[in-house]
C-alpha cells in the first residue's frame, strides 16, 4: 500500500529520514503516528527508527539529546522541532515480565518490528509513502481488530501492560480483539500485579476517557483483569455498574470526572486513600472529591452561591455532566446564572485583610482574627454583606460587640 499524501506533521520531519538515509542507514516512520493516519486519527507522535546505531545516529545531526541510549533513543533537535530517532533492536528475556534484561540493537526493520506489541502498531511508513506491513496490520485495520504480534502468549510474557495497552486501543480505536489474542489476555492478566501502578494509571485512565471507554471496560471486565488493579478486586458488580448507568455515547470531559463516576459506581468509602492507591498527585484527589461533594450536594439539596464559590465553576460542570450522564435532571444555565451573580471569586477580591483589621479594628493575629475574616467572606458571598470597607467595618464592630 501506497500513500499518495503525508499529513503536514509527517512531511515535516522528510528531512530527517533523507539526512540518515544520506548517511548511508535506513530510516522510517513507525509506530502509532503510522496506524492514525491510515485510521484519519489525529496525529500525537511521530516515531522514527532507524539502522543507525545511537552514536550514528549523533553524528549526522549538529544537534541532539541522550534521552535514552541504553534503549536506542536519541532526541533530534532540527529546524524548531523534536524528533525521538531510535535504532533497530531486538530484546532478550523479561525481567519481572516488564523491561527486557538486554536490548540489542540490529540493523533490520524487520527484526525490531517483530517486537511490538500489536500488528497495528508494527507498521512502517518510508520517505515516499509505501507502508511496510509485514504481520498483515493493514488487513486487522481494515476489519478493526486488535491482534498481537506472533505468539499472543509471548508479547504479554514480555511486557504485561501489553494486557492493559490492549483494552485502552479496544476503546480508543473502537476495536475488538482478535481470540487468540484475548485468551492470552485473559490468561496472563495475573502477570499485571508485576507492572507499576503508575504505568497502570496511564493505560486505565486513557480507557476511561476514550469516547469508546465501555467497550475497552467491558473487555477489561470480561478478562477479569480488575483482580490485579488497585482497589479493583471482586468489583465486577461495581464496575459493570459504571457501563450501564451512564447513559449511552456519553464520554467523559476529563479524567478526574471519569473517576468520580467510577468511584461512585464501585462505592469507595474512602476516597483519597483509593486514589492514593493509584500513586495520583494531591490535586488530582482534590478536584476528584470535590466532584463527588458537588454530586452529594446536588442530590441532597438545593446549591447556594457559597458553594458555586467554594467548589468553583469547572467542578461544578464537571459534576452537573455526571447528573445528565446519569439521566438525573440538570440545570446548567442555573449554575451558570449563580456563578456569575457572585461578587467576588476570591477571597483575594475583598476591599480587606488581616492587616487592615489590626490596624482599624484593633483585632489581634490568631485564630480569632482567622474566624472573622472567613465570616466576612462567606457574608459577602452569599450577599449579606457588601465588599465595601465602611460596610465590612459596620458589619465587624457589630461582631465584636457580639462577641
Amino acid at each position: 500500500m501506497k500513500l499518495t499524501r503525508l499529513p503536514s506533521e509527517f512531511q515535516e520531519a522528510l528531512p530527517i529520514l533523507k539526512k540518515i538515509k544520506d548517511a548511508g542507514y535506513k530510516a522510517y516512520f513507525v509506530g502509532g503516528g503510522v496506524r492514525d493516519i491510515l485510521l484519519d486519527r489525529p496525529i500525537h507522535d511521530v516515531d522514527i527508527a532507524t539502522s543507525s546505531y545511537p552514536q550514528e545516529t549523533k553524528s549526522i545531526f549538529s544537534r541532539t539529546v541522550d534521552i535514552g541510549l541504553e534503549h536506542g533513543t536519541v532526541l533530534v533537535l532540527e529546524n524548531g522541532k523534536e524528533y525521538e530517532i531510535t535504532t533497530f533492536r531486538t530484546e532478550e528475556a523479561y525481567v519481572d515480565y516488564r523491561r527486557p534484561s538486554q536490548v540489542s540493537f540490529v540493523r533490520s526493520l524487520d527484526e525490531d518490528l517483530k517486537r511490538r506489541d500489536f500488528t497495528v502498531n508494527a507498521l512502517a511508513l518510508d520517505e515516499n509513502g509505501q507502508v511496510i506491513d509485514h504481520f498483515n496490520g493493514l488487513e486487522d485495520l481494515k476489519v478493526k481488530k486488535l491482534r498481537a504480534v506472533g505468539r499472543a502468549e509471548e508479547r504479554f510474557e514480555e511486557d504485561a501492560l501489553r494486557i492493559m495497552r490492549g483494552f485502552r486501543f479496544a476503546a480508543s480505536l473502537d476495536f475488538d480483539i482478535e481470540e487468540k489474542t484475548f485468551l492470552a489476555m485473559c490468561s496472563h492478566a495475573h502477570l499485571l500485579e508485576k507492572i507499576s501502578v503508575e504505568r497502570s494509571f496511564i493505560e486505565f485512565d486513557k480507557l476511561l476517557t476514550a469516547d469508546n471507554w465501555k467497550l475497552g471496560l467491558g473487555k477489561l471486565i470480561e478478562a477479569a483483569a480488575y483482580d490485579y488493579l488497585p482497589g479493583l478486586k471482586g468489583q465486577a458488580i461495581g464496575l459493570n455498574r459504571l457501563i450501564h448507568s451512564i447513559m449511552p455515547s456519553f464520554s467523559f470531559k476529563r479524567s478526574e470526572q471519569a473517576w468520580a463516576a467510577l468511584i461512585l459506581e464501585i462505592k469507595v468509602s474512602n476516597v483519597k486513600l483509593f486514589l492514593k492507591g493509584w500513586k495520583t498527585s494531591n490535586d488530582f484527589q482534590k478536584m476528584v472529591n470535590q466532584i463527588l461533594s458537588f454530586y452529594k450536594i446536588r442530590k441532597e439539596r438545593k446549591v447556594t452561591s457559597w458553594d458555586l464559590y467554594y467548589y468553583g465553576f469547572e467542578v461544578a460542570m464537571l459534576s452537573e455532566e455526571l447528573r445528565r450522564a446519569h439521566a438525573l435532571d440538570y440545570d446548567f444555565e442555573a449554575l451558570k446564572a449563580i456563578y456569575n451573580s457572585l461578587t467576588i471569586y476570591d477571597k483575594h477580591d475583598i476591599v480587606v485583610n488581616g492587616s487592615y483589621l489590626i490596624k482599624e479594628l484593633g483585632c489581634k493575629p490568631g485564630p480569632h482574627l482567622g474566624y472573622l475574616l472567613n465570616q466576612i467572606e462567606v457574608a459577602i458571598v452569599m450577599g449579606e454583606l457588601e465588599n465595601d470597607r465602611l460596610a465590612i467595618k459596620n458589619y465587624l464592630l457589630k461582631e465584636l460587640d457580639n462577641g
